[in-house]
C-alpha cells in the first residue's frame, strides 16, 4: 500500500495509509530498510511516500494500532506499486476535471464512468486510455451517460499520450502472366482491404508501397504489439493463400 511520512522519530516513524482513508500507522526502525542507518532521517523524510506492507494489527485499540514494515516490500514490488499509483492519480485527475466542467462531484465521475471503467479494464487509467484510442466504443455498454462519456473522451485524449508502434517487412510478388500486374495489385489491395476490415476497430492502419518491383513494403501502425503481430500474420497467410489462386510467386521478410 502507498503511505505517506508525516512524522519522524529516533524510533521510527508515524504514516498515514494514503488509499485507506489516511490511517495512521506506525513503521518501526526495524522495519524501515534492510539498510544500515544511524539516523532514520538518513532514509526518510516528511512527506515522503514509500510502499509498505501491514504486519501487525491491534483491534482492541480504537482507532486500530496499525504497524507497517518498508523492509518487507521487494524493489519489484515497490517499482509496480509505485507505476500504479501514479496512474491512478492521473486517473482521478482526469475525472476531476470532467466532474468541474460538468459542475457535478467527482464522487459522482467514479459512480457513474470510474468504477464502470475499472471492472470492464481493470483500472481506471486503462479504461482511459482505451477512450482516448478507441473513443465512444471503448464504453460501449458500460451504460456511461452521454454527457458525461462525451466530455471523457475529450479529456481522456487531450491528457493521454497515445504511443503508437509499428512492424513492417518486405514483399516480393512477381507473376509472368500477361495480366501479372493486374493479378499482383489484387494481391496487395485485398490484403489492405481484408486487414483494414478487420482491424480497423484496433486503430490498426496498413499501408503496402513499392520498392521497385518485385519489392513491396508492408507496414502496419497501431497502439498494441499483440495485435499488430496478430494482424500481420493473418496478412501473410492470407495473401499466401490468394497468391497460389492468382499465380502469383510470393515470399515476405520481417525487416
Amino acid at each position: 500500500m502507498i503511505a505517506t511520512v508525516k512524522e519522524i522519530f529516533s524510533y521510527g516513524a508515524y504514516v498515514t495509509l494514503d488509499e485507506y482513508r489516511g490511517y495512521r500507522a506506525f513503521l518501526p526502525w526495524s522495519e524501515i530498510t534492510a539498510r544500515h542507518f544511524k539516523d532514520v532521517k538518513e532514509v526518510l523524510r516528511e512527506g515522503q511516500r514509500v510502499v509498505a506492507k501491514v504486519i501487525r494489527v491491534d483491534r482492541t485499540k480504537k482507532p486500530p494500532a496499525i504497524d507497517v514494515s518498508t523492509k518487507k516490500v521487494s524493489d519489484e514490488e515497490r517499482r509496480g506499486k509505485m507505476i500504479l499509483w501514479k496512474r491512478a492519480q492521473k486517473a482521478h485527475n482526469i475525472l476531476e476535471v470532467v466532474a468541474k466542467r460538468l459542475g457535478v462531484s467527482i464522487e459522482a465521475i467514479y459512480e457513474k464512468a470510474g468504477w464502470r471503467l475499472e471492472d470492464r479494464y481493470k483500472e481506471i487509467m486503462a479504461g482511459i486510455e482505451e477512450i482516448a484510442i478507441r473513443g465512444w466504443e471503448a464504453a460501449s455498454g458500460l451504460g456511461i451517460e452521454e454527457n458525461i462519456l462525451r466530455t471523457l473522451v475529450e479529456e481522456a485524449r487531450r491528457h493521454v499520450e497515445i504511443k503508437r508502434v509499428s512492424i513492417s517487412g518486405v514483399i516480393m510478388a512477381r507473376s509472368r502472366a500477361p495480366d501479372g500486374v493486374k493479378r499482383i495489385k489484387e494481391l496487395l489491395g485485398s490484403i489492405v482491404e481484408n486487414i483494414s476490415k478487420k482491424y480497423g476497430g484496433d486503430n490498426v492502419e496498413i499501408e503496402i508501397y513499392t520498392l521497385g518491383a518485385p519489392r513491396y513494403r508492408l507496414t502496419l501502425e497501431g497502439t498494441d504489439y499483440k495485435i499488430l503481430e496478430r494482424a500481420l500474420s493473418e496478412a501473410i497467410e492470407l495473401a499466401e493463400d490468394n497468391a497460389k489462386k492468382l499465380g502469383v510467386e510470393f515470399s515476405f521478410q520481417r525487416t
